[in-house]
Formats: structure tokens, sequence, C-alpha cells
């Protein structure tokens, strides 16, 4: 059979089951899809369930198949840590023997005092969080201020959230170039992760200029290998910049 064509798609977040290491990251027990769908009274995916998404894990409102359209399974990763940059490596033929560092009690002085010294600024935060709910914790005093919110998550990053009215975009960009110059070595996260947002106190929104600034492959992916082979290679999103 010729195939001229290969499209992947990755609904990100959308995990279907634990994996045996779970344990090592607070994630025992997690079901995602199977979460969801018990959540809203059951999933409504008809081209997935055709395809065969129900024979893979139980789930409400999805259906096991006798004839799935397609074939059908789910993987386990075999790279070290849980982060996007190692899954969407893996994806593309990349396998990470050492996990990126992980920061649950934020970054430590020598990242944030060349980070404060580099950029001329203070920064908010700096401990993991959820990026709407910090900037909710801390906009109204990054707006008095004109701090950066630093903070960090369940992955390998360093995100910076500015307002877009206090910190232009492309300044914000810088600040993530330079953050990223700081991150190597032993702090080699996988992203640097710019954060804009507008509104007000008690109303803020994250708008759609982020930007995130990954680490660079340390080998050739299958995608550089389909490209030096005169192939064309498309990325939408995200995975340009992972």
């Amino acid at each position: 059979m010729d195939i001229n064509r290969v499209v992947i798609i990755i609904l990100d977040s959308a995990g279907i089951g634990a994996t045996p290491d779970a344990a090592l990251f607070g994630d025992v027990g997690c079901h995602t899809l199977g979460n969801i769908a018990q959540a809203v009274g059951g999933l409504k995916v008809p081209n997935m369930e055709a395809m065969g998404l129900g024979n893979i894990a139980i789930m409400e409102g999805v259906k096991p198949q006798l004839k799935p359209t397609a074939a059908f399974g789910k993987m386990e990763e075999v790279s070290a840590g849980k982060d996007t940059t190692a899954g969407h490596w893996e994806l593309a033929g990349i396998h990470l023997t050492q996990p990126f560092p992980m920061y649950p009690n934020g970054f430590p002085p020598e990242v944030m005092d060349a980070f404060v010294t580099q950029t001329g600024r203070g920064f908010l935060g700096n401990y993991p969080a959820s990026g709407t709910v910090i900037i909710e914790e801390l906009g109204e005093e990054h707006l008095e201020t004109g701090k950066l919110i630093v903070y960090t998550s369940g992955d390998s990053v360093f995100q910076i959230a500015a307002h877009e009215e206090i910190v232009p975009i492309e300044e914000l960009y810088k600040y993530c170039k330079i953050a990223r110059e700081i991150l190597r070595g032993k702090h080699e996260v996988s992203r640097v992760i710019a954060r804009p947002f507008i509104g007000e106190p008690g109303n803020f929104t994250r708008t759609a200029n982020r930007h995130d600034y990954s680490v660079v492959p340390p080998e050739a992916t299958v995608l550089d290998n389909l490209k030096d082979a005169g192939l064309m290679v498309l990325g939408i999103g995200k995975i340009n910049d992972i």
C-alpha cells in the first residue's frame, strides 16, 4: 500500500489511563478521558468511537466496536519524565533517558537572581500554580509594580505571565529568551513559556500570544529525516515550538 500523506493529531492532555510509573508523579489512578466522560454524563465523539476509542478503555458514552474503522491501541512512554517535550519528542523518535528538572518548590536564587539582573525587573510568585489562578492572585500587584509573574507546573517549565499593557509582547518574548539562556546545564527546563494576559483585576484573560521556547532536540527527529528526504513537513499550533 502506497502512503503519500501522514497526519498526526495530538489531543493535548487527553490521557487514557495511568502508566506503571504514575506514582512518581502523583498521578495514580488517572484517566482523563474516562473521568471527563463520567463528569459530563458521557462523551459524544462519534468519529473516534467508530475508530475504536471505546475498545481501548471503558468510558461513559463511548461504545466498543465489533468492526472498528481503524486500528486502535494505547502506548506507554519509555522516556524518563512526563512533560510535554519528552512525550512529543518520543513520538518523533527521540528517547530521553534523563528527565528534565522539575521545581516543586520554585526556582533557586541562582536562577532568579540572574533573571532579575538581566531583565531589570523583579518577579512575583515563583511557585507551582495554575496559570489562570496565579494571574488572579498576583495580577493586581503586577499591574501596580510591573514585576513579572513567574511560575512553574507539573511539567518542566519556566512560565512568565505579564499584562500586555504593562509589558509589550515583544518585550515579554525578550525576557523569555533571557530566561532560556539562563536555564542551561542542571537547570535546563524543557520549555520557557510566555503567558501574556489582558483585563482588569477579577477579570483577567490569557491571550493567544503565548509562545514556547523549547530545548533544541539532542538529535534529528523523524520530521527532520522526512524534510531532508525532500518531503513537506508542516506543524500547526505549538508543535513548531516544541
